[in-house]
């Protein structure tokens, strides 16, 4: 048997491990975590959806109409009325003919890759994607190849072969907040007939002047991209993922995807909540507007600070580190300050690229961002001494 306590040991030592917070109370820019309030950057509420009253009160109306919880999978009897419109709502949003929602990006993701790809077919994808999008490949049988990151050219390359095609990448690069060169690998797809998918869990909502994400961003449609992933955890607030394309995927997924049919459909209440956060991102573009301008703020500070944060337009502000150990002295503290930011470490980045990994969001305001700037300018040049 293994020796699970050497291998926690080690991660201890190498200041790799990992521990959970508890926190009370709703999402904000103002946690409540063991007994303290903290100023936090690390959520992926981007647009301070999770705790508006609108979609707390369509959660709790959806709870009243539809029970807690679906019962069933959407193929046997949890496919309710509030999913069935969600799904609707999602492919206008989307600009799509259909989408399908599936219980998280991880499944999602799984379940388009293993029903377009298969033993002898190719998956090629940037090597800073996600770890779903990397596993997905894995466990559909296909052969996996990796290309420099955001190099389309690479990807192109790689797309020789036989058999089905399938690109794979994100939009937004959840730890680098970079964008994916998307007309490029649209183009490289379409040379080489190849399905692309992009996921566009840290885009939809964000992007765009209509929030329609990366791919509003850069005036691609279903033409350009036939398979769009996105999560409705992050902009939208609430919990979930869908994917949206043409009829004849959406109906293949639907037949084939182990991971839609083999699963309890998600709650109908957080449909009907989730309906309610799309009714505000459409309504509501001052969110993104300020938080553009939260992220102009926060890089002129740290410009000026000579904080080394990564090229970067999104509310995804990586400072970069390089060692764990120090990372995790940097977030400590922030922490002895009232302000929560995480210390991402391998291996969900490369090793020597251990971060801050800093997240702005619409509910933040310019007080918030120039109190991190203050505490950071300590903080940094403290740990650049040790």
């Amino acid at each position: 048997m293994k020796d699970l306590s050497a291998e926690l040991q080690r991660r201890r030592a190498e200041h790799l491990y990992r521990a959970r917070r508890i926190v009370d109370g709703p999402q904000g820019p103002r946690l409540h975590i063991e007994g303290r309030e903290c100023l936090a950057f690390c959520s992926n509420d981007y647009l301070g959806l999770a705790n508006h009253p609108e979609v707390v009160s369509a959660l709790r109306r959806g709870a009243e109409t539809y029970g807690a919880g679906s019962g069933a999978a959407h193929l046997i009897a949890g496919h309710t009325r509030a999913h069935h419109a969600l799904e609707e709502e999602l492919a206008e949003f989307t600009g799509r003919p259909r989408a399908l929602l599936f219980s998280t990006g991880y499944m999602a993701n799984l379940g388009v890759a293993a029903t377009l790809l298969g033993r002898g077919d190719l998956a090629v994808e940037d090597r800073l994607n996600h770890a779903s999008l990397l596993d997905a490949a894995r466990l559909s049988g296909a052969r996996l190849v990796r290309y420099a990151h955001g190099d389309a050219d690479d990807a192109a390359r790689r797309l020789d072969g036989r058999g089905e095609k399938l690109v794979l990448t994100d939009g937004v690069f959840s730890m680098d907040g970079d964008l994916a060169p998307l007309p490029q690998l649209a183009e490289a797809a379409r040379v080489h007939e190849a399905w692309l998918l992009v996921d566009d869990a840290h885009g939809l909502g964000v992007l765009g002047v209509n929030g329609g994400g990366t791919l509003e961003h850069f005036g691609l449609g279903v033409d350009d991209v036939p398979v769009l992933m996105g999560t409705l955890g992050k902009a939208l607030g609430t919990f979930g993922a869908f994917v949206a394309g043409n009829e004849d995927l959406i109906e293949t997924l639907i037949q084939q995807a182990g991971t839609y049919i083999y699963t309890t459909a998600p709650p109908p209440a957080l449909a009907e909540a989730t309906r309610a956060s799309l009714r505000l991102v459409a309504r509501e573009s001052w969110r993104r507007e300020h938080l553009q301008a939260l992220v102009a703020r926060l890089r002129r500070g740290a410009a000026q600070l000579d904080l080394p944060l990564a090229d970067s337009a999104t509310p995804i502000q990586p400072l970069m580190v390089g060692d764990s150990a120090a990372a995790l002295s940097l977030s400590q503290s922030l922490l002895a300050q009232g302000i929560l930011v995480t210390a991402v470490r391998p291996p969900t980045v490369p090793a020597g690229t251990a971060r801050l990994r800093i997240t702005l969001n619409a509910a933040h305001t310019e007080a918030d961002v120039d109190r991190l700037l203050d505490a950071l300018d300590g903080a940094w040049r403290q740990v650049r001494r040790v």
